[in-house]
């Protein structure tokens, strides 16, 4: 699949928070040891079982981890988002990669071979404790997920738990919220293991219990008490 390599030498637009707060001078190594493509909607940046070959970092756009199970199901992680690794545990750890990475969307991302992260990471304390701390976010989403999976007894709790993680829980629980729904129903049951045709019947049920409302694309919670109230565990 084609694709377009942009010029390193182009400086970013300071804005880009894609390092988070590395000290520049390691952010303009970074951008100096790694190369950056775009990517089309579908491309697959590696795959469930590839050897280890180097981190991908997401500049722009939307890519989605998954794994796939003996029985051909596919089960999405998450979805990443700008600024976050691909890749970094089986790169450190010398293993394969665990999932597989697909882009949702036009999207830019860096790579950076594996050899180069390690000696980058023996040369910078600061890389080297970023590299960590996605690591151990990772962990704990994994965490979450699979503990979401087990601990709920209904396909409708899975949903609910799923659509309560993606609000904002800084907002009042009864104020109204809305999101601009990415997904599939065919992803969101991949998230949550169940089928299609049972994420859309459950969209239909909470329609009709006026627990969501939906414009388009756009998603609205009227009352987060209302969808978190399905939640048992």
């Amino acid at each position: 699949m084609a694709t377009q390599i942009v010029n390193n030498a182009q400086k970013l637009a300071p804005v880009d928070k894609t390092f988070g707060n590395l000290p520049p001078a390691v952010v303009e190594v970074l951008e100096h040891e790694s190369l950056t493509t775009t990517y089309p909607t579908g491309a697959v940046l590696f795959a469930e079982g590839q050897a280890a070959r180097g981190v991908f970092i997401v500049r722009r756009g939307r890519v989605k981890l998954s794994i796939c199970g003996s029985d051909g199901r596919t089960l999405i992680l998450r979805m990443v988002e700008t600024g976050c690794p691909l890749g970094v545990a089986a790169v450190v750890s010398g293993r394969q990669y665990e999932a597989t990475a697909e882009t949702q969307e036009p999207s830019e991302i860096s790579f950076l071979r594996h050899s180069d992260l390690l000696r980058l990471m023996r040369r910078h304390g600061e890389l080297a404790l970023w590299v960590t701390q996605h690591i151990s976010r990772d962990y704990a989403s994994t965490c979450r997920e699979i503990r979401d999976l087990i601990l709920s007894d209904s396909a409708s709790e899975k949903l609910a738990r799923l659509m309560v993680g993606w609000l904002d829980q800084n907002a009042a629980a009864r104020n109204p919220s809305q999101m601009k729904l990415a997904l599939t129903h065919e992803e969101i049951g991949q998230m949550i293991g169940t089928s299609r045709e049972t994420v859309s019947r459950l969209f239909a049920g909470f329609k009709k219990q006026h627990i969501i409302q939906q414009m388009g694309s756009t998603l609205v919670i009227p009352n987060r008490l209302a969808l978190e109230s399905l939640i048992t565990a």
